[in-house]
C-alpha cells in the first residue's frame, strides 16, 4: 500500500488542482445520485399519501419536481465534467511518468539498457504503465468520493430523520462494503497476476512468431509456434472468467448489503414513523438514500480487483523512475591540447558473471587525423571495447584519457561533444530524414541543409536521399524504408554532423559492397580531416583504410 500511496503523490504532484476539481465533481456526481434517489423516493410518498388524504390540491407539486429536475440535469454534467477533468489530468500525469522513466532508464548502466530494449521487456513496461492510470480513475478517486458521500448522507440522514438511521447505513456499508472489497482484493491477486502474466507471453510469443515467421515456415515449426501462442491466450482467457466470475460474487455481496442497508434503515424508519417521530414520506427518504449509496461501493468493484497488478507495476515503475542520478565531475572539457585524442592504457574488462577477463591490456593511442583498426577474432569483446572507450561501461583495470583527462572526470554532455559512437545495429525513427538527421544535434538547434546534404554526400547517400524526395522524404517505424546499408550510412552521416574530434565506428561499412564501402570512409575523413576514428570491422576495405592496427587480446 506503501508504494501506491507514494506513486499516488507522484502522479498528482503537477495535476492538483485537476484531480481536485475531479475529485469535488465525483463527489458531487454521488451525491446528487443519492439526494435524487431520495428526493423522488420522498416525492412519490407524498404526493401518494397527499391524494389518499385528500390533500392533493394543496401539496406543492412543483418544487420537489423541479428540484428532480435539477439534480438528474446537474449529475449529467458533474459527470461529463468530472471525466474530462480526471481523464485529462491522468492522461497528463501519465506522460510525465514515462518522460520519467525513459530518463531513469537513460540512467542505467549500458548493459541493463540493453536488455531493457527486448521485446519482452518494453512490453512490460508499457503493460505497467497502462495499468497506473486505474490508480487514480479507479481506486483514490472512487474510495476518496465513496467515503466523502458516505459521511456526507450519514450527516444528511441524521438531520432529516435521526441518528440511528443514518447510522445504521453508514456502519452497514462500512463492514459488509468495506470486507466485500477486501476480499476481491485478496481473492483476485493470483488470478490478476495469471492474467498479466498470460498477456505478456501473448504479446512476446506473437512478437517472436511474426519476426522469425520465415524461419519457422522452412524449419516446419510454425505451426508449433502458433500453438504455444494459442496455449498462452487460452491461459489468459480463463484468467479472465475467474476474474469475471469473482466479480460477479462480489457483486453478489454489494447487493446483499444494499439490500441489509435498505431493509435497516426501512425498518427503523418505520417505527419512528409510527412513533410520530418522522413523516411517512421522509421514513421512504432513508430507504432510497440506503439503496442509491450502493454506487460508491460499485466504483471502486473494479479499483479493488485491480489492486494488486497496480502494487506490482507501481513498484517496477517506481525501481526506474528512482535510478539515482550518475555523478557529473566538475570543471570543463579541454580544448586546444597536444595530448592524444584518446589513449589507453593496459585497459581490461571483465563481465559481471565471469571471472576471466573478456580483453586485457589494450593499450594504444589515437591522434588527429589517425584511423586505427581494432582487430581480433569473433567473440573477443571489439565491440564491448569500444563501449568502454567510450564510457558506456566501465573497465575492470587500466587507464582511458581524452584529450588528456581521465574518461571518469569529463562531463556527460562534454564528453559526447568531442566523442561520437557509432554502434553496429544503428536505430533511425519513424519521420523524416531531416528529423533522423537532427537527432544528432542539441534540442534547440535547427538542421542546416547544407550541412545535411554533405554529411549526405560523405557516405554516398546524396542521390538515394535526392530521389527519395529529399530531407522531407519518411521513412516508416523504426526507419524502415530504407536498406540495410542504407539504413547504416544514414547513421554515419548523422554521426559526422556532430563533427566530433573522436569517431567510434562499429562494422561501418556492414551492408555495403566493396567500391561504396571505401567511397563511404573516404568521405568521412575528407568531412572530418582532423578526426581520430578507431573502427571495428572484418572487412578488407575498412582495413585498407586504416593507418594502425591494434591487436584485442
Amino acid at each position: 500500500m506503501k508504494t501506491l500511496l507514494t506513486l499516488t503523490a507522484r502522479l498528482i504532484a503537477d495535476q492538483k488542482w485537476a484531480f481536485s476539481r475531479g475529485l469535488a465533481l465525483s463527489f458531487l456526481v454521488l451525491a446528487m445520485g443519492a439526494a435524487l434517489l431520495g428526493l423522488s423516493g420522498w416525492f412519490i410518498t407524498a404526493s401518494a399519501l397527499a391524494g389518499i388524504t385528500g390533500l392533493g390540491l394543496n401539496f406543492n407539486f412543483f418544487t420537489p419536481s423541479a428540484g428532480v429536475r435539477g439534480l438528474a440535469l446537474g449529475r449529467a454534467v458533474s459527470r461529463y465534467g468530472e471525466r474530462l477533468l480526471t481523464h485529462d489530468a491522468t492522461l497528463r500525469a501519465l506522460a510525465k511518468l514515462r518522460i520519467d522513466l525513459m530518463d531513469g532508464v537513460s540512467r542505467r548502466p549500458h548493459e541493463e539498457q540493453a536488455r531493457l530494449r527486448g521485446a519482452q521487456a518494453l512490453n512490460r513496461i508499457t503493460s505497467d504503465v497502462d495499468a497506473l492510470d486505474g490508480v487514480l480513475l479507479r481506486l483514490v478517486l472512487p474510495f476518496l468520493a465513496g467515503g466523502m458521500v458516505q459521511i456526507a448522507a450519514l450527516l444528511m440522514l441524521w438531520w432529516l430523520e435521526g441518528l440511528p438511521i443514518g447510522l445504521a447505513v453508514f456502519l452497514i456499508y462500512l463492514l459488509g462494503g468495506g470486507l466485500g472489497l477486501i476480499w476481491v482484493a485478496r481473492a483476485a491477486r493470483h488470478d490478476a497476476r495469471a492474467a498479466e502474466t498470460a498477456l505478456q507471453n501473448i504479446r512476446r510469443r506473437a512478437l517472436e512468431t511474426m519476426r522469425a515467421r520465415a524461419d519457422l515456415a522452412v524449419a516446419g515449426q510454425l505451426e508449433a509456434a502458433t500453438a504455444q501462442t494459442l496455449t498462452e491466450v487460452e491461459a489468459e482467457a480463463l484468467a479472465r472468467r475467474n476474474l469475471e466470475a469473482l466479480d460477479r460474487r462480489v457483486g453478489a455481496v454489494i447487493s446483499a448489503t444494499t439490500a441489509l442497508a435498505g431493509a435497516a434503515a426501512l425498518a427503523i424508519a418505520g417505527q419512528m414513523a409510527l412513533a410520530g417521530q418522522i413523516t411517512p414520506a421522509r421514513a421512504a427518504m432513508g430507504l432510497f438514500v440506503a439503496l442509491a449509496l450502493a454506487e460508491s461501493l460499485m466504483l471502486l468493484r473494479r479499483g479493488m480487483a485491480e489492486i494488486g497488478r497496480m502494487q506490482e507495476a507501481g513498484a517496477r515503475v517506481m525501481d526506474l523512475t528512482d535510478t539515482p542520478e550518475r555523478p557529473q565531475p566538475d570543471g570543463h572539457a579541454p580544448t586546444d591540447t597536444d595530448d592524444p585524442l584518446i589513449e589507453s592504457r593496459n585497459v581490461a574488462f571483465t563481465r559481471s558473471n565471469s571471472a576471466a577477463p573478456l580483453f586485457s591490456d589494450l593499450t594504444f593511442s589515437l591522434a588527429r587525423g589517425e584511423t586505427v583498426m581494432l582487430a581480433g577474432p569473433s567473440g573477443a569483446g571489439k565491440s564491448t571495447a569500444l563501449a568502454v572507450l567510450s564510457g558506456l561501461l566501465k573497465p575492470s583495470g587500466g587507464e582511458i584519457t581524452v584529450k588528456g583527462r581521465a574518461l571518469p572526470d569529463w562531463p556527460e554532455g562534454d564528453l559526447r561533444d568531442v566523442l561520437t559512437m557509432v554502434p553496429q545495429r544503428s536505430q533511425l525513427i519513424g519521420g523524416t530524414i531531416a528529423e533522423n538527421l537532427a537527432l544528432a544535434l542539441p534540442p534547440e538547434a535547427q538542421l542546416d541543409e547544407d550541412a545535411a546534404w554533405a554529411a549526405l554526400r560523405a557516405v554516398a547517400l546524396d542521390e538515394v536521399i535526392a530521389a527519395r524526395g529529399g530531407l522531407e522524404a519518411r521513412l516508416g517505424e523504426g526507419g524502415t524504408g530504407l536498406s540495410g546499408g542504407q539504413t547504416k550510412r544514414l547513421a554515419l552521416a548523422r554521426a559526422a554532423l556532430r563533427q566530433p574530434d573522436i569517431l567510434l565506428l562499429d562494422e561501418p561499412t556492414e551492408g555495403l559492397d566493396a567500391t561504396t564501402a571505401a567511397a563511404t570512409l573516404s568521405g568521412l575523413r575528407a568531412l572530418l580531416p582532423d578526426a581520430g576514428f578507431l573502427l571495428v570491422s572484418h572487412r578488407q576495405p575498412d582495413q585498407s583504410a586504416a593507418t594502425g592496427t591494434i591487436a584485442l587480446k
